[in-house]
């Protein structure tokens, strides 16, 4: 079964909304380990909008599950993962005027940079994947720079519907048997729900599936850690 990547964001985001201490992501992380999390992850934004600095430094020592840290290619926030040695990191898109992160990183026109950011990961022990369309070029790009994981963004599929929804499926699952084949770890996220998730979940060697807003929204109605199991339910569903 599909690993499940539990990205706690979006609890952070409400305590921004106030800048207060609750609800805390700390806390969010405990609860979504007690209901099966495989992973906990998170985005340290340059802008700070969500998770907070305090909030890595805390969870680094409290998760006892692997952490995987999503970050730009930037050097400020590369030295952060450095000193904080997360299990994971995955490099995605940053722009301050998204609200969510809105399509795979283009690394076939980042020059240098993102195989720079990928060599002082690794460098560091960190297990680097990156954050990709279902694109073959940009999964033989990354593969050459030597990423270890492609983690397709999965966004198209989960906003189209009937007949698309089933040609994004195909790019995806397309991208999926090249990025196996090139010897990467296979990780996905971006959108899913407990609606979709199934015929994500259910691609060959997929190892991660990393979801967040629905969780975190069907938290906020019955639980985090009921949230959690009721996701991974969803995701055993779709292999048997």
């Amino acid at each position: 079964m599909a690993h499940l990547g539990v990205n706690i964001d979006h609890v952070a985001t409400l305590r921004e909304a106030r800048r207060g201490t609750e609800p805390d992501p700390v806390w969010a992380a405990v609860l979504a380990e007690l209901g099966g999390a495989d992973s906990i992850t998170i985005h340290v934004r340059e802008d700070r909008r969500h998770i907070q600095d305090r909030d890595l430094r805390i969870l680094r020592e409290t998760v006892h599950v692997p952490l995987n840290l999503e970050l730009a290619c930037e050097v400020n926030i590369l030295q952060l993962a450095c000193a904080a040695l997360p299990e994971q990191a995955t490099l995605v898109p940053e722009k301050r005027e998204e609200i969510t992160t809105e399509g795979g990183l283009d690394v076939l026109g980042s020059g240098p940079q993102v195989g720079d950011a990928i060599s002082q990961l690794s460098s560091h022990g960190i297990f680097v994947s990156v954050f990709l369309d279902p694109d073959p070029r940009q999964i033989e790009a990354s593969a050459r720079l030597g990423a270890q994981a492609v983690e397709l963004h999965t966004g198209q599929y989960a906003l189209a519907e009937g007949s698309q929804q089933q040609k994004e499926w195909q790019r995806l699952s397309d991208c999926s048997k090249l990025i196996t084949d090139l010897g990467l770890r296979l990780n996905a996220g971006h959108g899913l729900n407990y609606q979709n998730v199934g015929p994500i979940a259910s691609l060959p060697d997929m190892y991660e599936l990393n979801i967040g807003h629905s969780i975190v929204s069907r938290a906020v109605m019955v639980g985090m850690s009921q949230a959690v199991r009721e996701m991974k339910e969803q995701i055993d569903k779709s292999l048997r």
